[in-house]
C-alpha cells in the first residue's frame, strides 16, 4: 500500500514512518499540505494520513482537494488534537474515512490501516 504521511511535526512524522514501514507499505512523507499536493500529483497514494493544523495548506483544505480530484480513490485518515471535535465533524462531512486523536497508539493506527487493504 502506498501511504502518504502529511505531518509538520518532524518527530511525529518520523515515528509514523518507522511504525508503518514494512514490506507491504511504501511510505512517502510531506511536511505540509502544499508539499502533499505536489506529491499526490506525482504519485497517487492509496492512503493519506494527514494532520489538520499545518502551514500553507491545512489538512481540511487537503481533504477537500483530494475528494474533488480523486473522489474515493484515495482513503484519508485525519489526525487531530484533543478538543477539536468540531474539526472531526467537518472532516467527516468532507469525506474522510477515519480519524485519530493525538496522542494515539501507533498500533491502533496500523490496525485501522489494515481495514483499507
Amino acid at each position: 500500500m502506498k501511504i502518504l504521511i502529511v505531518e509538520d511535526d518532524l518527530v511525529l512524522r518520523q515515528v509514523l514512518e518507522y511504525n508503518l514501514q514494512n514490506a507491504d507499505n511504501v511510505i512517502t512523507l510531506a511536511t505540509d499540505g502544499g508539499d502533499a499536493l505536489e506529491k499526490i500529483k506525482l504519485d497517487t497514494p492509496d492512503l493519506v494520513i494527514t494532520d489538520v493544523m499545518m502551514p500553507f495548506v491545512s489538512g481540511l483544505e487537503l481533504v477537500t482537494w483530494i475528494k474533488e480530484n480523486y473522489q474515493d480513490q484515495i482513503k484519508i485518515i485525519v489526525l487531530t488534537s484533543l478538543g477539536q471535535e468540531d474539526v472531526v465533524l467537518e472532516a467527516f462531512s468532507l469525506g474522510v474515512d477515519d480519524f485519530l486523536t493525538k496522542p494515539f497508539d501507533p498500533k491502533e493506527l496500523a490496525l485501522r490501516i489494515k481495514r483499507f487493504k
